[in-house]
């Protein structure tokens, strides 16, 4: 594959990278990324993953554009408001990047089609709003080998961690099992400042980068927090649990499980 001028001057910036070069970005080129939800954390990741000229992005995403989505799902505008979320993303990913194939499903992801969705795909981004899609994503993404980018905000908090499987840690190896229903705030009470989406967005776009390149230290075994009202990064070391449900020696989750619909503490 030969660059055209366009493209050279499109991507002069990673080029000119020592990391990147001409070869890493036809990696990226040739390289299939799918985004799970087209909001908070989706919008952020998928903006920068299609301006890093990913070559395919998939997007997946089940709602509609409602004007409180605006605040942080900055994939949407005024005019999109009604339409459905996948379908306002291409739209504004064709208008950045005309290199980029984006494949939009607009489905809801269950059970029953998730294994088949990102088998399709590289590497998967979660930018879901609800336990039950966080933990069956994380389960079919270790089940199917597929690295998983997980990222989650709340109010002024944020994190981000890297799954890669039979390599490190798994969501499952930090927080076991979901919540009972009903011990965490909805999304409508708990609020998110809208700038937390975008930071933990953008941090999940350089992640999937780096992973398909194969450069730099990604987040596995280690869980960035960051706290906006105190301007502060942590760093927390994480392990994978032997006698975790879905990754460890013996599972006792081998099958995919949908749990009941609930916001989560981590929501987009």
């Amino acid at each position: 594959m030969d660059f055209t001028d366009e493209q050279i001057k499109r991507y002069s910036r990673h080029i000119i990278l020592k990391e990147i070069g001409g070869k890493g970005q036809k990696k990226l080129l040739n390289s299939k990324v799918l985004v799970v939800g087209a909001g908070g954390l989706g919008s952020p990741a998928s903006l920068y993953l299609a301006a890093a000229g990913v070559g395919t992005l998939g997007i997946i995403d089940y709602d509609i554009v409602e004007l409180s989505n605006l605040q942080r799902q900055v994939l949407h505008g005024t005019e999109d408001v009604g339409k459905a979320k996948v379908e306002s993303a291409k739209e504004t990913l064709n208008r950045l990047n005309p290199d980029v194939h984006v494949i939009p499903h607009f489905k809801k992801l269950d059970k029953e089609n998730i294994s088949e969705l990102i088998d399709d795909y590289d590497l998967i981004v979660d930018g879901v709003d609800n336990f039950a899609a966080r933990y069956l994503l994380n389960d079919a993404c270790i089940m199917r080998g597929k690295p998983l980018v997980e990222a989650g905000i709340l109010r002024w908090d944020g994190m981000i961690m890297t799954i890669e499987p039979n390599a490190g840690p798994c969501y499952r190896c930090v927080f076991p099992s979901p919540p009972p229903p009903g011990s965490v705030p909805s999304c409508q009470e708990a609020g998110v400042l809208g700038a937390i989406a975008g930071v933990m967005g953008v941090l999940q776009a350089t992640e999937a980068v780096k992973y398909l390149l194969g450069v730099g230290d990604n987040l596995i075994g280690r869980m960035l927090l960051f706290n906006a009202l105190e301007s502060q990064f942590r760093e927390v070391e994480i392990s994978r649990e032997d006698k975790c449900p879905v990754c460890g020696n013996n599972p006792s989750i081998t099958s995919l499980e949908e749990y009941e619909l609930q916001c989560s503490v981590h929501n987009k």
